[in-house]
C-alpha cells in the first residue's frame, strides 16, 4: 500500500512553470470567447502627452467581430476571440515585449559563468559564511530589509533575479534550501512593492492617475510596510530553522540554475580573486544606483555629473556619453550592457589564469548563457498571458464590473476595491499599467460614495503587491522559481499562509483608515 501510494505521489508531481503558463494562456483565451467585449472612451493622460485614460462612466459594450470600412472602399474585419493560433502565438509575442528583459537575463547568465569560473565568488561566500558560522540566519533579516527597500523606493522586481545568482548558494551553503532563497528574494521585495511609499512605477503612477498628493498614503503605505516587512521576516525564519533542522525536503525538487557552494573544497581568496569581486560588487551597485529615479524626487546630482561628463571636450565624445542615459533614467538595455562590459574587465583581470587552464571566456560566457535560457523562455511564455488578454479585448469590461460594484459599495469602498484589485493585478501584471489603467476610473468612484481618493490608491498597491509574490503571469516569480529549481505549485504550497497575513494586515489597515478619514 505505502509503495503504491509513492508511485501516485511520483505520479502527481508538479507541473513545470511552462504547463502552468500554457494552461494559464488557453484558459485567457477561452474567457475571451465568454466575457463581452468593451471599451472606454479616453482623454490625454495629464501624466502622460504620449497616452491617453479612460473616462469613468463611458463605457460600452462592443461586438466581438467588428468590420471598418476605409476611405477607398476596402473593409477590415478583426475578431476579438482568440484561438488556438493566437494561444500559440502569444508566447512569440510576449517574447517580443519582453526581449529587453530576456537579453538581460542570458548576458546576466554569461557574466555570472566568467565569475563563477574565476572562483572568485566561492571563495568570497565561503570566507564570509565562516566568520558567520553560527550566526547565518540573520543573513535573512539583513537581505530581506534590503529587497523591501529597493521595492518600496523604486519598485524593484524584475530586476531582483540578478540576485538568484548570490542568494541561492548563500542559502544552501548555509544549510538552508533554494526555497530559503526565494522567500528571502520574494518576500522581502515584494512586502516592498506591496508597501510602496516612494515608489513612482506604482503609488506614484496611482496617486497621480487619482489626483492625489503622494504625502497623503506614506504614513498608511509605512506602516503597512513595516507590519509586513517583521511579518515576512519571522515567517522566513520560522521556515529556515525547520530546513535546517531536516524537514521540507520535498520543496526542491528540481537543480537549480546556480551551483552551491561547496564548503570543504572553497578556492584560496587571491589576488586576481578579490580584484574580480570589486567588479562584480560594483557592477550591483551601479546597477541598483541607475535604476532608481532619482529625478522623481528632485535629486539632480547623477544627471548634473552625467552632463559634466558628456560635455568634456575630447572624453564625452569618445566614450559617446552623449548617447548615454544618466544614472536614474537607465533601464534593462543600459544594466545588460553595464554587465556585458564588466564580464569583459573580469575576462581581463583574469585573462592569465584562463590562458593557463585553457578556458575560453567567450565559450564560458555562452554556457552562462545557456544556463539561463529557460528563464527566458519562461519570462516570454508569462508576458504572452498578457498578450492574450488585451487581444481578447476584454479588459475594459472587467473594469466596469468593477466600477459598478464600487458605486454601491459605501463605507466597504476600500475593502471591495482591493478585492477588485486581486483579479485586475492577475489580468495587468504591471503595477504602472494598471494603475494607469483603472485608476482614473476607479479613483472617482470614492467621491461619489463619500470616501477618499487615497483609500483606492492604498487598496490598489497593495493588492497588486500581494499579487505579485502569487501569480503565474508575473514574469520575475516565474523566471526567479526556475532559477531556484522551486515549482510553481510548491512555492504557492510554502508561502500561502504568510500570503493571507499580508491580505490581512492590507485590509484591516484599509478598514481602519477608511473609517478615520
Amino acid at each position: 500500500m505505502v509503495e503504491k501510494m509513492k508511485k501516485i505521489k511520483k505520479k502527481l508531481r508538479s507541473p513545470s512553470a511552462f504547463t502552468v503558463l500554457f494552461v494559464v494562456i488557453a484558459l485567457m483565451a477561452v474567457l475571451t470567447w465568454i466575457i463581452p467585449s468593451g471599451v472606454y472612451n479616453t482623454k490625454p493622460d495629464p501624466n502622460d502627452a504620449e497616452k491617453t485614460v479612460r473616462i469613468a462612466g463611458t463605457y460600452k459594450q462592443t461586438d466581438k467581430v467588428t468590420t471598418k470600412k476605409a476611405d477607398d472602399g476596402t473593409e477590415t474585419t478583426t475578431d476579438s476571440r482568440q484561438g488556438l493560433w493566437d494561444a500559440a502565438l502569444a508566447p512569440i509575442k510576449g517574447m517580443s515585449e519582453k526581449l529587453d528583459v530576456i537579453v538581460f537575463v542570458l548576458i546576466l547568465g554569461g557574466f555570472l559563468g566568467v565569475t563563477m569560473k574565476t572562483g572568485a565568488l566561492d571563495a568570497t561566500l565561503g570566507a564570509m559564511l565562516r566568520k558567520m558560522k553560527g550566526k547565518e540566519k540573520w543573513l535573512i533579516p539583513i537581505l530581506m530589509t534590503f529587497f523591501a527597500i529597493g521595492g518600496t523606493t523604486y519598485g524593484m522586481q524584475e530586476e531582483a533575479v540578478a540576485f538568484y545568482a548570490l542568494v541561492v548558494p548563500i542559502m544552501m551553503a548555509a544549510g538552508y534550501n533554494a526555497m530559503t532563497a526565494v522567500m528571502v528574494i520574494v518576500l522581502g521585495g515584494g512586502v516592498g512593492v506591496l508597501g510602496s511609499t516612494l515608489n513612482p512605477f506604482s503609488t506614484g503612477i496611482a496617486a497621480k492617475s487619482a489626483d492625489v498628493p503622494l504625502g497623503n498614503v506614506l504614513g498608511l503605505q509605512s506602516i503597512i510596510l513595516l507590519l509586513c516587512l517583521v511579518a515576512a521576516i519571522v515567517f522566513t525564519m520560522r521556515y529556515a530553522s525547520k530546513v535546517k533542522a531536516g524537514k521540507y525536503k520535498d520543496d526542491v525538487r528540481y537543480k537549480p540554475a546556480t551551483t552551491a557552494l561547496d564548503m570543504s573544497n572553497v578556492p584560496e581568496f587571491t589576488g586576481p580573486r578579490k580584484a574580480v569581486m570589486a567588479v562584480f560588487g560594483v557592477t550591483f551597485l551601479l546597477m541598483i544606483i541607475s535604476l532608481i529615479p532619482w529625478g522623481n524626487w528632485g535629486i539632480t546630482l547623477f544627471a548634473d555629473i552625467h552632463k559634466w561628463f558628456a560635455g568634456l571636450p575630447v572624453v564625452g565624445a569618445i566614450l559617446g556619453l552623449d548617447h548615454v542615459l544618466p544614472f536614474g533614467e537607465w533601464y534593462f538595455n543600459e544594466i545588460s550592457t553595464l554587465f556585458l562590459l564588466s564580464t569583459l574587465v573580469i575576462a581581463a583581470i583574469y585573462y592569465r589564469q584562463f590562458k593557463k587552464e585553457e578556458v575560453f571566456v567567450v565559450d564560458t560566457f555562452l554556457k552562462g548563457t545557456a544556463d539561463l535560457l529557460s528563464v527566458a523562455l519562461i519570462i516570454a511564455v508569462a508576458a504572452g498571458v498578457g498578450v492574450v488578454m488585451q487581444n481578447g479585448a476584454i479588459q475594459d469590461t472587467i473594469i466596469s464590473w468593477g466600477e459598478s460594484a464600487l458605486k454601491g459599495a459605501g463605507s466597504l469602498v476600500g475593502v471591495l476595491a482591493y478585492i477588485f484589485y486581486l483579479p485586475m493585478s492577475f489580468i495587468i501584471p504591471s503595477s504602472s499599467g494598471l494603475a494607469a489603467a483603472t485608476m482614473p476610473v476607479i479613483a472617482p468612484v470614492a467621491d461619489l460614495v463619500g470616501s477618499s481618493k487615497e483609500i483606492i490608491v492604498v487598496a490598489f498597491a497593495t493588492a497588486s503587491g500581494l499579487l505579485n509574490m502569487m501569480a503565474p503571469t508575473i514574469a520575475s516569480l516565474m523566471g526567479g522559481l526556475a532559477l531556484a529549481g522551486v515549482s510553481y505549485r510548491a512555492w504557492l504550497k510554502r508561502s500561502m499562509p504568510i500570503m493571507v497575513v499580508f491580505a490581512i494586515i492590507s485590509l484591516v489597515a484599509i478598514m481602519v483608515y477608511g473609517a478615520i478619514a
